[in-house]
């Protein structure tokens, strides 16, 4: 923390630390209610998080619902979440988001770039808990053309391999879906996806990236857009070293760019939406069921908490510092990050297994659900962390997992070498279990039992594909289990899986308007936090696709809103703000 006192190098009317979702939201929202605004990035590359993520926002009662032929109810929403979440999150900030989600939605689809589709097939992670939905809640942005950005683009975060076809061309979550399981239309789709990249012939001779932008690009990359129409700066390679405080109130922030300490001055606030600290292991070693490792995370490297730290040196409250959004994570050699698996366990096929050999999860359960039931497994007599992926050639032939594309488009013998060292295979199960460290007649067994599960349809151990959520990311071309299916063709295939996420939950306390609590509870005046900066509003659970984007944006939104509706506001700004000179 710095003092107030001082010479100041630059002064604004809002500092928006972070470049996510969240943030430009934040800065946009600001700007349009006639702030001056500066967001600062530590990285150099913009959009954080979510430029990597599938860019979905969990948004209850949405506007597009009703036109889809869905319904949903504010108190339906409000219910759920109550529900799930069970009691970790205050009444009025659960209430805040739900009452304001659609309002932030419908502002950007009137006043900026950024637009979205409701997913009515997407279900909530618990559709059969009182007040969840099989469908419309979640939101996917609308593809954008990188064009529009010029050479904004080339710094924009590129998507996660993953996400991409043959690691290159851009699908959405529709697009992806019909092509993973070979669904009617599979192969129409893979053409029409592979014509829209290789037709790009200017944007083939300028690189490989794919300019026609999907899933979380897509959205960073409309936000973005919608910033440079109004002309707010954005700094990369500037991260926040300090908060600067004066008779209580955060004034300002201390910014590095270009080798100097810069004295920001924030005439009205200071917005964190700057990430977790999923990246820092001393942070994780502090606060996290252990083991818990920095290199399991699916996340960019730039997230070490440094704004929650920032917010701790202000006497700041923090809460829920032990969860993150888990997801299992699979190391890939030579990347900068693992991958997460979000549709591979729900495919027929495949089983997680601990030391013992035997299952202790249901496979297609939501990725944060996977990770708790890791560490609830873990003990001195089995090992679940790290647990294994176990499938079988049928599986390995049909689907893509992890850095593995389906076996038709890339058979074994293709395989590059780091990617063929992460994965175990043998003739039979006995081999692969002696040759992963697990016990040999525990995986033998739990294999019997397994596929006389799988056909019959029915897992009575956990059951998977018993929920519409399940099946979503199953095989429709499987029955009578679109989740389940036999292990019993060789060669057999073990995965490592760690203990990962997609970013930490715990973060520093806000109240309804994203104002950050000191550990009194009484707000520290002038600061706000965003995102995975803050403590989750949805608790230790994960309620659906974008439960953690669909915040980050919403809170930014009121934040922004607080700050304008501020009473000294209107007499510091004017009705226009003008743009930044830096």
């Amino acid at each position: 923390m710095s003092e107030g006192k001082g010479v100041w190098d630059l002064s604004c009317d809002v500092l928006v630390v972070g470049s996510g979702a969240g943030a430009m939201t934040a800065a946009l929202r600001a700007h349009d209610l006639g702030l001056q605004v500066l967001l600062v990035e530590k990285s150099d590359r913009y959009g954080g998080t979510s430029a990597i993520s599938g860019g979905g926002i969990w948004i209850p009662d949405n506007h597009r619902i009703a036109a889809l032929g869905g319904q949903d109810s504010p108190d339906d929403a409000i219910h759920y979440i109550k529900t799930v979440t069970r009691g970790l999150v205050d009444d009025a900030r659960i209430g805040a988001y739900v009452a304001n989600a659609r309002k932030m939605v419908e502002y950007l689809d009137r006043q900026t770039r950024v637009h979205f589709e409701a997913q009515p097939e997407y279900a909530d992670y618990y559709p059969e808990v009182e007040g969840g939905k099989s469908g419309y809640r979640s939101m996917d942005p609308l593809p954008f053309d990188a064009r529009d950005l010029g050479d904004d683009f080339e710094l924009m975060r590129a998507p996660s391999g993953n996400t991409l076809m043959l690691g290159r061309m851009s699908m959405t979550m529709k697009e992806a879906r019909v092509m993973i399981c070979r669904a009617p239309g599979w192969m129409r789709a893979t053409l029409k996806v592979m014509w829209r990249y290789w037709s790009d012939i200017p944007g083939r001779l300028r690189s490989r990236r794919d300019r026609y932008l999907t899933l979380g690009n897509s959205l960073v990359a409309a936000l973005r857009c919608s910033l440079r129409d109004r002309r707010v700066p954005l700094w990369l390679e500037s991260p926040l070293q300090a908060l600067i405080a004066e008779n209580g109130r955060v004034i300002g922030a201390t910014v590095q760019r270009d080798g100097r300490s810069l004295r920001i001055r924030a005439r009205r606030g200071v917005i964190l939406g700057a990430g977790g600290f999923e990246r820092n292991q001393a942070m994780r070693n502090q606060y996290h069921p252990q083991p818990s490792q920095a290199n399991w995370s699916a996340t960019p490297p730039n997230n070490t908490g440094d704004a929650i730290r920032a917010g701790q040196a202000l006497g700041a409250a923090t809460a829920l510092m032990e969860h993150s959004w888990w997801a299992p994570t699979v190391h890939v050699e030579g990347k900068e990050k693992p991958r997460a698996l979000f549709v591979e366990r729900a495919l027929p096929g495949c089983i997680l297994v601990d030391s013992a050999g035997a299952r202790f999860v249901n496979e297609a359960a939501p990725y944060t659900d996977i990770v708790y039931a890791m560490y609830a497994n873990h003990s001195e007599q089995k090992s679940s962390i790290p647990c294994w992926l176990v499938f079988d050639a049928e599986y390995r032939h049909k689907y893509p997992c992890g850095p593995l594309l389906p076996g038709y488009a890339q058979p074994d013998r293709q395989l590059c070498a780091q990617v063929r060292r992460g994965i175990h295979k043998a003739d039979n199960l006995a081999e692969l279990a002696r040759d992963i460290g697990v016990d040999v007649q525990g995986l033998v067994d739990t294999v019997a039992r397994f596929n006389a599960m799988a056909e019959a349809g029915i897992d009575r151990d956990f059951g998977k594909g018993d929920s519409v959520f399940d099946r979503y990311y199953g095989d429709p071309g499987v029955q009578p289990n679109p989740c389940l299916a036999p292990l019993r063709r060789p060669p057999f295939y073990a995965m490592r899986i760690d203990a990962g996420d997609i970013g930490t939950k715990g973060g520093l306390l806000t109240d309804a308007q994203a104002r950050v609590l000191a550990e009194n509870g009484q707000p520290i005046d002038g600061l706000y936090a965003i995102g995975n900066t803050a403590a989750s509003m949805m608790g230790a659970t994960y309620p659906g696709a974008g439960s953690t984007i669909g915040p980050a944006m919403t809170f930014g939104y009121l934040a922004a809103n607080h700050i304008g509706n501020r009473s000294d506001a209107a007499a510091n700004a004017g009705s226009q703000a003008q743009p930044l000179e830096v």
